[in-house]
């Protein structure tokens, strides 16, 4: 709930009470007639009367009502506001090669973590949309189903390391399990995320064929290619410990750039980190969930409490005037 004044001017009002003040500092100065006298020892066991103490009251009770009779003229006013929103989300899969290619050096500190740290960002950017995860290498499994729990999503994530599946790279049976995972889903756009460093070497499904089951159910796929152009250095065990040798690049740009073609995708190239964070950053434009908010606002008055205590005021000070604390001429 919001508090406001609908007429702040009205406060200006109060400056009003700085003259009346001072004009009854200087008549309480004034009114009191003196009388010299020799001793005041025959005046000392007189105690002093409590009304000296509450003569200054209704003065007070006074002020009070005229403060809050100008805040009342100032209108205040709550307010609730309800805000209604109506978001299309999409649904996005992530296909992800973690094959032992995916530990080449070329990205820091290497692919499959670089990968994996864009990945989070990305998610962590479309708070609306449901993700899911598929990893694959030989084979292809279902690390999460679509959800909207990106805690979750984020945890299994940071998990993911190669060797978690035989080695491999199976880009056809990847896609096709992201797109069983997706293709039963409601949502109006649906989207497949496929990113590998090499070439289709194993698995059941064909990447093509993966493509045209993606295109039937009306999945758009991006598919992005991960390293460099030439060589990259690459992490080898020996009979001496882990030696870094360089080993060509090997990908089959021509393949996945059909498959996304054939979804109406696009096909990208990622050649370092932050050629991959650009990627995730044009995908996650053309794919941005459209909201719609309504607002509503519903406003109360609150002047009659400060109309109320300004009555409350006065009428107590008018009883005291004429009661405890009258004067008499």
């Amino acid at each position: 709930m919001n508090f406001q004044f609908l007429h702040p001017q009205y406060f200006f009002l109060l400056l009003l009470l700085i003259p009346m003040i001072g004009w009854y500092i200087w008549r309480q100065r004034s009114m009191h007639a003196s009388l010299q006298i020799s001793s005041l020892r025959g005046f000392s066991a007189i105690g002093k009367s409590k009304k000296i103490y509450l003569r200054h009251v209704p003065f007070i009770l006074r002020v009070l009502a005229l403060t809050m009779l100008i805040f009342a003229l100032a209108r205040p006013q709550s307010s609730n506001k309800l805000q209604k929103s109506t978001t299309e989300g999409i649904d996005i899969m992530i296909s992800l090669d973690i094959s032992t290619s995916m530990l080449a050096m070329d990205f820091k500190p290497n692919r499959m973590e670089a990968a994996k740290e864009v990945a989070i960002n990305f998610i962590k950017g479309r708070p609306n949309d449901r993700i899911g995860l598929v990893i694959f290498a030989a084979e292809s499994f279902t690390q999460c189903p679509l959800t909207i729990d990106h805690a979750v999503l984020i945890n299994l994530f940071r998990d993911i390391r190669t060797g978690m599946l035989e080695d491999g790279t199976a880009i056809g049976d990847g896609l096709a399990t992201a797109v069983n995972r997706i293709k039963d889903s409601d949502s109006k756009s649906k989207v497949i995320i496929l990113l590998s460093d090499g070439e289709n070497n194993r698995g059941q499904i064909a990447p093509l064929t993966a493509a045209e089951i993606a295109r039937t159910f009306g999945v758009r796929v991006y598919t992005i290619g991960v390293g460099t152009i030439g060589t990259a250095p690459f992490p080898i065990n020996t009979v001496f410990g882990q030696q870094v040798q360089n080993m060509e690049v090997k990908i089959d740009e021509a393949m996945l750039k059909e498959i996304a073609a054939l979804t109406g995708g696009h096909y990208f190239r990622a050649t370092d980190k932050n050629k991959l964070e650009e990627i995730y950053k044009e995908i996650d434009a053309m794919e941005k969930t459209k909201t719609e908010i309504q607002e509503y606002t519903k406003k109360g008055e609150e002047f009659l409490i400060f109309a109320l205590l300004a009555f409350i005021f006065l009428l107590t000070e008018i009883l005291l005037r004429n009661t405890v604390l009258r004067t008499i001429p």
